[in-house]
């Protein structure tokens, strides 16, 4: 049935399907079509139903003879570009008006057709797409909107009372209608964020080995050592502009859920696409399986990764560095890599490998740090003076910590030009062992060891805060509960106006709620957290509290890169995208109270970020998709991807 669907389809469309190279599995070459028509081969063993292609049709694509992916309609006389050379899906803003062709191995129709989550509209398919396709009898007769279809998907997901069981709900839409999974998500994204990324991701993560069903991304294990190129290819898609990877070694704050990590990279392309527009055919997320420690994953039958402790030293490194090296040989050098979750003392170390030789970027290093440091440039609008004028104090000394300081540093430096080894004077982080000071060097990580300042030992936080006299004081410990009464009392003891960051996730592991720090502050505390909270009223006086959210940067980050074809990543991207965030956040925000602009906005960000990354790839000579647009912003705006559904021929 299907080849008989096929080849009315391809004759209707003025291409013989005698001549098809997927015809009785004879090898020939692509044939003649319209000139806005690209035809192009699904690299894949297997059809979506299960069938196994003929053999030498895998290997035409194998040997490249046919181009790999799906196919589209693509106007060749269009004048604007994409962001990347392939949009096989015709997912850009820019394309969104013309007419498309669901391919996958063949045409996609009939039963298949509902059953392929990148063509498949359910009752959005109109009378004339169902009798073209062979869907007749397959759907109930009424016809509705992609609008109808978000407001009763909302309405189911709001009965649920348990955010996990919203999370796979999601999760179960988005493997079934892909544009209406995004329709709704960037439609709701401020209800629903906290649902597809954290803190809901946490415990999904945690409990991934129950939940799993339908796998996501690839699963890159010790076993397949020696053969991830091969595993590489096994994905469907070919044309992968950003990649997130993780170890699952250090998820959130709640530490080592081995391979149940997926959920990250998983959580984190959804927000690349929904936020940032990068088309979801271009994202591929990777777990890197080398064990775990956490014994009670070991011990639970339900866990779906290796069981065994985790690999170390030469084994993990050679493992990471054929992953690194796979990557750049199937996706090339323009591939974005974002490491993720990945314990300290790997995580510096991939980082500083491998930004010379590969775009890579680190979102718990690099995009936490711009992320806050938009705040804090946001929050000098309110509380006066420039960065120099400020002293910070951190608890936690890990990842985030020394990357936000860093970046704090390098921003003062531009300012004032300085030497960083100066402005980092003005930064001082305390970690379990206490104030990170000069008669410690010989024994901290050498992450630590330019944040060791001189002076007198000191064990606690609060006397910590009392000696130091901090005007900003930033959390980023994973441990809750931290920024005790007495401490916010002390902030607020010497600041009108104390700069109080609890960016711990997930909310459990914050370092104080939002009800304490403007309580305990009397109400003057300049409050934003990594996981939300609520709004909360004082003295009569409703405060909405910010979130340093890493969504707000990655995302048009990522987007900046790709639309430029950056090679590498650079430290005055960060702050360039700081910058662009900070300049987002009006005098109405100011009066709530936030220091972050609201969500709702964040595709108009995203596309401001990326276009500021895009003119210092361009500055940089970083860049290599030349010449540049004229007009960057609304270059990135066309280059986002567009979630309404396509008509079908």
């Amino acid at each position: 049935m299907m080849s008989l669907n096929r080849s009315i389809f391809l004759s209707n469309a003025g291409i013989s399907s005698s001549s098809s190279p997927f015809t009785g599995g004879k090898r020939g070459s692509v044939p003649s079509v319209p000139s806005s028509l690209r035809v192009v081969a699904v690299n894949s063993n297997r059809d979506r139903n299960g069938s196994v292609l003929t053999e030498t049709t895998r290997k035409d694509v194998r040997d490249g003879a046919a181009s790999s992916s799906s196919v589209i309609d693509v106007d060749s006389k269009s004048t604007v570009a994409p962001g990347g050379p392939h949009d096989v899906y015709g997912e850009d803003a820019a394309t969104e008006e013309q007419v498309v062709t669901p391919w996958f191995v063949s045409v996609a129709s009939g039963y298949s057709l509902l059953r392929d989550p990148h063509h498949n509209k359910g009752l959005a398919f109109t009378d004339k797409e169902r009798a073209a396709h062979y869907l007749r009898g397959l759907l109930p007769p009424a016809v509705v909107s992609q609008e109808l279809q978000v407001k009763k998907l909302m309405h189911i997901i709001r009965q649920y009372q348990v955010p996990l069981q919203k999370y796979m709900a999601m999760m179960d839409l988005q493997e079934s209608n892909e544009k209406l999974f995004y329709k709704l998500l960037i439609d709701n994204v401020e209800e629903m964020l906290p649902i597809v990324y954290t803190p809901t991701v946490g415990e999904a993560c945690q409990k991934y080995g129950s939940i799993f069903g339908r796998p996501q991304g690839l699963y890159i294990s010790l076993k397949e050592k020696g053969c991830i190129h091969e595993v590489l290819r096994n994905w469907p898609e070919k044309n992968i502009e950003v990649i997130v990877v993780t170890d699952g070694e250090r998820i959130l704050g709640l530490g080592d859920l081995g391979c149940q990590g997926m959920g990250i990279p998983v959580g984190k392309l959804a927000l690349y696409t929904a936020l940032g527009g990068v088309r979801p055919s271009a994202c591929l997320p990777v777990t890197i399986d080398v064990g775990t420690n956490n014994e009670n994953l070991l011990n639970d039958e339900y866990y779906i990764g290796l069981r065994q402790r985790r690999a170390t030293g030469q084994e993990y490194a050679e493992l990471l560095h054929e992953f690194m090296s796979a990557v750049k040989q199937t996706y090339g050098e323009k591939v974005l890599i974002q490491f993720e979750d990945f314990a300290n003392h790997n995580a510096f170390d991939l980082l500083a490998k491998y930004s010379t030789t590969h775009l890579v970027f680190n979102d718990d290093i690099q995009g936490t740090a711009s992320v806050v440091l938009a705040g804090l440039v946001a929050a000098l609008k309110v509380v006066g003076g420039t960065l120099a004028d400020h002293t910070f104090l951190f608890l936690g000394a890990g990842e985030a910590g020394t990357g936000i300081a860093e970046l704090i540093a390098l921003e003062i430096s531009k300012q004032t030009n300085m030497p960083v080894e100066e402005t980092r004077k003005k930064v001082w982080l305390v970690d379990s062992k206490g104030l990170i000071v000069s008669s410690r060097r010989e024994s901290l990580q050498h992450f630590k060891k330019p944040w060791a300042h001189e002076h007198e030992p000191v064990k606690t936080l609060l006397d910590a805060v009392n000696d130091i006299k901090p005007t900003v004081l930033i959390g980023t410990s994973g441990v809750g509960k931290t920024f005790t009464k007495e401490v916010i009392e002390a902030m607020a003891s010497f600041n009108e106006k104390p700069i109080i960051l609890s960016l711990s996730n997930p909310t459990s592991q914050s370092e104080c709620t939002a009800e304490e720090a403007y309580t305990w502050s009397q109400g003057r505390a300049i409050f934003a957290s990594g996981s939300p909270f609520a709004p909360f009223e004082y003295e009569g006086k409703t405060f909405m509290p910010g979130q340093a959210n890493n969504a707000y940067i990655f995302p048009g980050l990522g987007l900046g890169l790709i639309m430029s074809g950056a090679i590498r990543v650079h430290d005055d991207m960060l702050l360039a995208a700081s910058e662009a965030l900070a300049a987002q956040v009006t005098q109405e925000n100011f009066d709530k109270g936030l220091i972050y602009p609201p969500f709702k906005n964040i595709r108009k960000i995203s596309a401001e970020i990326a276009a500021k990354v895009a003119a210092k790839a361009y500055e940089l000579g970083l860049a290599t998709r030349v010449p540049p647009p004229r007009d960057l912003v609304k270059h990135a705006e066309s280059c986002m991807y567009s979630p309404a559904y396509r008509s079908y021929r």
